[in-house]
């Protein structure tokens, strides 16, 4: 049985951590701190990888959380890894950030000021 939004907000934190499962490999893992955070159970090239993250609730609903979920069974029907995809993509974000042209002049700042200072 697909799990609701109530039975997400009064599930109760436990000693252990522990899990609801929705469907599709889409489960909530509740921690003893109260946490309630969605994750992801998938297969690729017939390994069970570590559960993706998707999100923590309450910033994260339930029909966001089923979206990701689609989205990510998508890239893994297209044979696309989303943890590696994601991975890839942080690694881009980061590349472009340190290649601003605020960031490269920065570096070069005190070469000018060396040479400012000689003339």
């Amino acid at each position: 049985m697909p799990l609701t939004d109530t039975a997400i907000r009064d599930a109760k934190p436990a000693k252990k951590p522990y899990k609801k499962f929705d469907g599709k490999g889409l489960f909530a893992l509740l921690h003893p701190n109260g946490g309630k955070y969605w994750r992801l159970k998938y297969y690729f090239t017939g390994k069970e990888k570590a559960p993706l993250a998707l999100g923590v609730y309450p910033d994260v609903s339930l029909k966001d959380a089923r979206e990701r979920r689609d989205e990510a069974r998508k890239l893994l029907a297209n044979g696309v890894d989303p943890a590696a995809q994601r991975k890839a993509q942080k690694a881009a974000r980061t590349e472009s950030a340190s290649n601003s042209f605020e960031v490269v002049a920065r570096r070069l700042e005190p070469c000018f000021d060396l040479q400012m200072s000689q003339v």
